[in-house]
């Protein structure tokens, strides 16, 4: 993944407040400064990857660019010294990013082209779904997603009735945010295409 601050002579440098930000999870290689206000991380899971992109997104001023293919091994440990097509690709993503035509300012480029521009499809419309969600709403969706959490017990917390945690939870499109989540991993484990290694 490559993320490239977007205005960054208007607002000043944020990559540090980015870095400190973003936890890692599962990263193959942590995210890092790579170049200016850019910065690289690898993933070999497609759903922190999702997580990832959509966590950044919802920040705003950033470009996003998801590159999914092989990359050289064996893979240093810093990210800015890898390669392969995995790198040339997320590259290209993030430079498909910065368009001022989209109204997300994400790309996915994979060595599977087709499946990758779906799972772009897919993210993209996930956040515009969630750019038009409600603070009420975000509240009630990150309580949902910080793990089995029950409605009720939400509720409790927030010391509203269920049906209401129910009702923002549906206003926010929230289980529908979390099918189109599986569903864009899946397609970026697609993008990654079959490669002559592996016996295609």
């Amino acid at each position: 993944m490559t993320i490239d601050q977007r205005g960054s002579r208007r607002v000043g440098d944020r990559v540090d407040e980015l870095l400190h930000d973003l936890d890692p999870g599962r990263a193959v290689r942590t995210f890092e400064r790579t170049v200016g206000d850019e910065v690289q991380g690898v993933y070999d899971d497609p759903a922190e990857a999702v997580d990832v992109a959509l966590r950044v997104l919802r920040t705003g001023g950033w470009s996003v660019g998801i590159g999914v293919g092989p990359v050289d091994e064996p893979l240093p440990a810093s990210a800015r010294a890898a390669g392969g097509p995995a790198f040339v690709l997320a590259r290209a993503a993030v430079e498909a990013a910065k368009s001022r035509a989209r109204t997300v300012p994400l790309a996915v480029r994979g060595f599977d082209d087709g499946a990758g521009r779906d799972a772009e499809a897919v993210l993209v419309l996930v956040a515009a779904v969630a750019a038009r969600r409600s603070e009420a709403g975000w509240v009630v969706a990150d309580a949902m997603s910080a793990g089995e959490v029950r409605q009720e017990v939400v509720a409790a917390s927030l010391g509203v009735s269920q049906q209401a945690v129910s009702q923002r939870l549906r206003t926010a499109l929230w289980t529908e945010e979390q099918a189109a989540r599986r569903a864009a991993a899946r397609l970026l484990a697609l993008a990654e295409g079959v490669r002559e290694d592996r016996g295609a």
